[in-house]
């Protein structure tokens, strides 16, 4: 039998080992199979075959690192674990292969797979006729990543992963565990220094705060019924249709009636928002970000887990059949998509490895001051694939029509809100991130080619937002008209005698209504942040402020343009 040297002992046994598929497992060794697993809380353990009958009571080669030899002959095998009085048998994780397929690999390394979610993060499944949750992390420049959770005392030393360094891919599949289950990641940086616990990238589903762990997401199978709107909704959106949005922040909609203000869940708002929706003729619900967030306050545009709908409101299940609710009704849903940032919290993206990984290193490249965020790292084609992918994702699984992209002009622009000194020139010593403008094409050209659409907001005067990426253009569907919104609200708070002298607020917008093709929203943008509902910026008393807002509207609806309207934003000062 091969000796390993103390120095593997010990790596292995405070869980420093780089790769512990060397010693863990099952191992051919001079015509013999050894067995090493850590236990670092057990007494004993033993090895079983797969009918529980003992093949070998296993030595302890080390504190918590245990060693049996069995018979070549041997087919397959189980650990019993003893603890004092108690026992337990476990499947070993180290007997199982890598679930990350060579091609999986190679795609995931040039930055060209949109299934990447698929793949990474975490799937209840079954391997080698052994149930389990596989779990899957790119952190290409850690020493060491465990998961950890309940079911291992959260100690990184037990559940290591598998390495992958041609893509700095991790895997490993614990047996046993099942949907539910609660996990984060721990990481030792390449210097040693094991950081704050992250959550998982491609979660599916987080607990609440403080706590923010992953959750492993269900295998429910959901039965769409929308396939009849699914298979016209490119009409729905067309250029020439009729669209009517009623945007939304589910959590201040409406709340339940009680002792404590609670917010409604997907399905309380499948039953009264959608009615309500139909009944006032919108054709399209825009949802304020759902994605998960950890502040309420940020309405959701500091996303934290980009491939999780929000737990305020439900299951990711729930979510689903909301959507099919809204699609059965003839509504389209369209979900306001988050690319542009992240924020800081320690569990989060930023320096996920112990490195600037998904955002970059320089602060004139990859902070927001005015928001106190960190930005991505647009010319990484893993952050790119991270993305592309996520667009898809919401495109695919929860079959949303279109993705309204925030704070396009911050994503363009390299000087955006920065002083002099404060940015970096591009190659050509421009203003232009064409990093960005690369990723927004390819994220365009990915949503349209699966069927969705997608808008802009984007407030300044970018050439060919709308315009298709043959052409030269972004490729986004359609773009927020933000001069229109501005300008017009101005005209109408000015008292009508002196309008006369502020046509050309009302009239500008025509000469440049058809160079894009145009939204009109009266977004959230415009209650928030004291600035009060349309109505109170009407001059002239209540009966002549909703004659004015009347007008509004009607000007409005009959400007070229698709419409949007935020929920209660004509006479509720704030969401």
């Amino acid at each position: 039998m091969t000796v390993v040297d103390r120095e593997t002992v010990e790596a292995v046994a405070r869980g420093d080992h780089h790769d512990p598929f060397a010693v863990l497992g099952p191992h051919s060794e001079n015509r013999h199979v050894v067995v090493r697993t850590l236990q670092p809380q057990a007494d004993a353990v033993e090895v079983l075959d797969l009918r529980g009958s003992v093949l070998a009571d296993m030595s302890m080669m080390h504190p918590g690192l245990f060693e049996a030899t069995l018979l070549p002959a041997t087919n397959g095998y189980r650990l019993r674990v003893h603890t004092g009085q108690e026992h337990h048998t476990i499947d070993d994780p180290y007997r199982f292969p890598s679930l990350l397929g060579d091609m999986d690999r190679y795609l995931m390394g040039e930055g060209t797979h949109l299934k990447l979610y698929d793949k990474l993060g975490a799937k209840a499944m079954e391997c080698d006729g052994v149930t389990g949750v596989h779990f899957a992390v790119w952190a290409p420049n850690a020493q060491r990543v465990s998961v950890v959770g309940p079911f291992n005392d959260w100690d990184g030393r037990r559940h290591v992963m598998r390495a992958h360094p041609d893509n700095g891919a991790w895997d490993l599949f614990v047996p046993g565990l099942a949907p539910g289950e609660l996990y984060k990641f721990e990481i030792k940086g390449r210097d040693g220094t094991v950081l704050p616990l992250k959550a998982d990238p491609f979660g599916r589903y987080f607990e609440p705060p403080p706590g923010n762990a992953s959750i492993v997401p269900d295998t429910l199978q959901m039965h769409w019924g929308d396939s009849d709107y699914l298979a016209n909704r490119a009409s729905a959106t067309a250029l020439d249709a009729p669209v009517s949005i009623y945007e939304v922040h589910l959590g201040s909609w409406k709340r339940k009636t009680g002792e404590h203000s609670q917010w409604m869940n997907y399905q309380e708002l499948s039953d009264e928002l959608v009615p309500y929706v139909k009944e006032m003729g919108y054709t399209h619900i825009e949802l304020l970000p759902i994605t998960e967030h950890p502040f309420d306050g940020s309405w959701g545009y500091q996303p934290i887990g980009m491939y999780a709908p929000t737990w305020r409101f439900g299951t990711p299940h729930d979510f689903k059949l909301f959507v099919d609710r809204c699609h059965r009704e003839g509504i389209g849903v369209i979900l306001d998509w988050v690319p542009a940032h992240f924020p800081r919290d320690t569990h989060g993206l930023g320096e996920f490895d112990g490195t600037h990984l998904y955002e970059h290193a320089d602060p004139r490249q990859g902070a927001h001051s005015d928001w106190g965020t960190l930005i991505f790292n647009y010319g990484r084609n893993e952050v790119v694939n991270y993305l592309l992918a996520n667009a898809l994702f919401w495109i695919e699984e929860y079959h949303i029509d279109v993705l309204r992209v925030d704070a396009v002009a911050s994503m363009l622009y390299l000087d955006y809100s920065r002083e002099e000194g404060e940015w970096i020139p591009n190659e050509y010593g421009g203003n232009e991130n064409l990093a960005v403008v690369a990723f927004l094409q390819q994220m365009n050209t990915v949503v349209h080619a699966h069927g969705g659409m997608t808008m802009a907001e984007e407030s300044t005067a970018w050439p060919m937002v709308s315009r298709p990426v043959y052409l030269g253009g972004l490729g986004f569907t359609y773009k927020w008209n933000m001069g229109w919104m501005h300008d017009t609200l101005s005209f109408f708070k000015e008292d009508p005698i002196h309008r006369r002298f502020h046509q050309d607020k009302i009239t500008f917008s025509l000469l440049y209504a058809f160079t894009e093709n145009f939204v009109l929203p009266l977004s959230h943008d415009e209650v928030v942040h004291g600035k009060g509902s349309l109505l109170a910026r009407m001059p002239g008393d209540a009966w002549q402020q909703f004659a004015n807002l009347r007008l509004y509207y009607t000007f409005m609806y009959a400007h070229p343009g698709k419409k949007l309207l935020f929920m209660g934003g004509g006479v509720r000062a704030r969401p």
